[in-house]
């Protein structure tokens, strides 16, 4: 359905095709990505854009912005998991690539962190939920990270603004993985790009190896963010004894690799 090559902008290719019934700039991010939502002949596609190649105010220039995009598209061609949304490929256009997926619903997870610890956002009343039930998303979201393990990519960047959840269906979707990397590899940044809330130790370290260990300690920490306070205190963890077992170890002696850790999580669900 999608052409591999556009001679238009992408929005004025997306207003001919379809109706486009939302957009995401700079007043929803700071990536200088422009993306889009729109519907065709009945089914709606999330469509993500490297924006303005003359928008300088990002922290990554336009280059920057469309190696990312083309990044995503070699995961996305290379992994397939159901909390992912489906790939319709990469169109090139005047302004870079232009990355065409399956619409979700959900309400982002991800929060400004002046509004945190406001009840009311979808953060917030994620972690409200019964905590079976958070357990239920988070055994997908590990699911995912060990096919992505097997294929070789190591986690970048992640935090919960790459999470959306669908609170009616209970349904859980995964997006923006645009800075995960074929690894291992060596930290050749410094700070790396993330929130420290979920980073390891190593992403802060330039030249440390960023490897399947790295993916399990940032996930790790995602079950800390979301099922606790963010803390390591076992008052705050709100799983089980065998489960916070798991998640300590993960962030302290730390497994040797992410298969190891998501074996002993799968035999601490059990």
């Amino acid at each position: 359905m999608f052409p591999t090559a556009i001679d238009d902008q992408p929005v004025r290719y997306l207003e001919r095709l379809g109706e486009v019934f939302a957009r995401f700039g700079a007043d929803t991010q700071d990536s200088g990505n422009v993306s889009y939502g729109v519907a065709v002949d009945g089914r709606r596609y999330f469509v993500k854009t490297a924006g303005d190649p003359a928008d300088t105010t990002p922290y990554l220039d336009f280059g920057g912005r469309a190696a990312l995009l083309r990044n995503a598209a070699r995961l996305a061609e290379t992994v397939r998991h159901p909390l992912l949304p489906a790939f319709h490929g990469l169109i090139e256009s005047p302004s870079g690539p232009v990355l065409v997926y399956d619409w979700r619903e959900g309400e982002h997870l991800g929060t400004p962190s002046a509004r945190r610890n406001d009840p009311d956002t979808a953060f917030q009343r994620f972690r409200a939920l019964p905590a079976e039930e958070i357990l239920a998303a988070l055994d997908g979201l590990l699911d995912l990270h060990l096919v992505l393990d097997a294929a070789g990519w190591v986690e970048g960047d992640f935090y919960d603004g790459a999470l959306l959840y669908d609170f009616g269906r209970r349904s859980l979707t995964v997006v923006d993985l645009d800075s995960y990397r074929p690894g291992p590899y060596r930290n050749d940044m410094g700070r790396m790009f993330g929130s420290s809330r979920f980073m390891a130790p190593e992403e802060f370290s330039l030249g440390a190896p960023i490897d399947s260990r790295t993916t399990a300690y940032v996930m790790a920490r995602t079950v800390l963010v979301l099922l606790a306070d963010g803390t390591s205190e076992r008052d705050a963890f709100r799983g089980p004894d065998t489960v916070y077992a798991v998640v300590q170890e993960a962030v302290t002696t730390r497994f040797a690799g992410y298969s190891a850790f998501h074996q002993a999580w799968l035999a601490a669900r059990v």
